[in-house]
């Protein structure tokens, strides 16, 4: 739109609450041609869907006001002006200590809100308002290496179903929305993030030693090959992925969609997008219908943990912004650290 276009706008009823759009006719994805409206009336139209993702959760908003191709910036903290009255936020705590006061989605209105907002992506934080410390998702991010690609990420969750099946566990799998894979796990709130992520190593690692070929831990690039990564800091505080049915921020509007396992090995991510996948849900309801049916007890994989740290495997670095925690080994790229053994 240019300068001089005078911007539009309307109020649209969303669970009860008025939404105001304007500029309706914005264009966000420039490739395909879809405008704010689309974005808006795609959220409207997986609200069941984004809800179960979103529902009592801290998010942090990937706004693009001007459209993907624009400024871009991350959004933790709900402004204290200009929100209408029943925006409905949670307060979270960094690694750093400091505090924000996040979107907390408690209907589809606050969806439709971030929407107006220019958010495109979604990236709730792993727990719910009522338990802030302790996690009630455990996250496995399956990262494809240069050299492979969403096959071998389909492969690799194919192996994460096995472990899971093995310790009485169900997974719930999503596409990333590229070429990753994403898998849900609901567990109780009574473990803290640390922990968490500890039982994600320890996990991750099995899964390593199962498939050396396939499957990586490595946090250092120069070490992971041609494998799948197993992105375990992706439990530590702080760290977010794009929920499902959250779109994508590329050029094909691609979106995070949830599959069952069986169609997982032949789906391609591409064909999920903001066009498509609204009718998809409509048709075939959500495949993650079922995720807060039965939350499960990560014991065993913190047994696992202490298993792996009896060994020698203790913890695993974190991310460089991450405040150093005990027992955490250096943060130094293998091929710069002067003090390991040549």
């Amino acid at each position: 739109m240019g300068g001089t276009t005078k911007a539009t706008a309307t109020e649209i009823e969303v669970a009860g609450h008025m939404v105001r759009l304007t500029s309706p006719d914005r264009v966000i994805f420039p490739e395909r041609g879809f405008t704010k409206a689309h974005v808006f009336g795609y959220y409207a139209a997986v609200g069941e869907g984004i809800l179960r993702a979103l529902r009592d959760r801290p998010t942090t908003l990937q706004r693009f006001p001007d459209g993907i191709a624009g400024e871009m910036f991350f959004q933790k903290r709900v402004p204290t002006r200009g929100v209408p009255p029943w925006v409905r936020t949670a307060r979270i705590s960094f690694p750093s200590g400091r505090t924000a006061d996040e979107l907390c989605p408690a209907n589809l209105a606050h969806v439709a809100w971030a929407a107006q907002m220019g958010t495109v992506v979604f990236h709730p934080w792993p727990v719910r308002a009522d338990h802030v410390d302790h996690p009630d998702e455990l996250r496995i991010d399956l990262d494809p290496q240069p050299g492979t690609d969403f096959a071998d990420a389909a492969t690799a969750a194919g192996e994460v179903r096995a472990l899971l099946d093995e310790l009485g566990a169900t997974g719930w799998p999503k596409t990333s929305g590229g070429r990753g894979v994403h898998v849900y796990l609901r567990i109780a709130p009574r473990w803290t993030f640390t922990e968490v992520r500890r039982a994600t190593i320890a996990l991750a690692r099995e899964l390593e030693r199962r498939r050396p070929d396939l499957v990586t831990t490595a946090w250092w690039k120069e070490q992971r090959g041609e494998r799948v990564f197993v992105d375990y800091n992706q439990m530590a505080r702080d760290r977010t992925i794009a929920c499902a049915y959250s779109l994508r921020a590329n050029a094909r509007a691609t979106v995070s969609t949830p599959v069952t396992w069986d169609e997982l090995p032949d789906v391609d991510p591409d064909e999920f997008h903001l066009g498509s996948v609204p009718a998809r849900l409509a048709e075939r309801g959500d495949p993650h219908a079922g995720i807060d049916d039965a939350p499960w007890d990560i014991t065993p994989l913190l047994e696992w943990a202490d298993r792996d740290a009896a060994a020698g495997q203790g913890d695993m670095p974190y991310p460089p912004d991450h405040p150093k925690m005990p027992g955490e080994p250096k943060r130094v790229q293998p091929s710069k650290d002067r003090d390991r053994p040549r």
